[in-house]
């Protein structure tokens, strides 16, 4: 009888470290596919960043000339209004 109960004794030692290497590798999973989401959200959110800077920056261009233009009209008008001021002295 006691050799029937030497095999059983080493097989619990055993049978849980079979569980634990099962349980280590299910983790193990799980925290490749969570690392695998994260970069893939990384790279998304990296590539969609860039796109929505290029638009602004394009924003901006496009503001930036219309603030020019707007400046450069209101110095014209300025101007045309001076000679048209200058101008109508001498008439008088």
């Amino acid at each position: 009888m006691a050799s029937h109960q030497q095999p059983a004794v080493h097989q619990r030692p055993l049978q849980q470290d079979w569980a634990n290497r099962e349980y280590v590798e299910v983790i193990t999973g799980s925290i490749k596919k969570i690392t695998d989401f994260l970069n893939s959200f990384d790279t998304s959110c990296r590539s969609r960043l860039a796109v929505l800077n290029q638009k602004l920056t394009e924003l901006e261009r496009r503001v930036e000339y219309i603030e020019a233009r707007i400046a450069q009209n209101e110095t014209l008008s300025e101007n045309h209004i001076e000679e048209i001021e200058i101008g109508s002295e001498n008439f008088v």
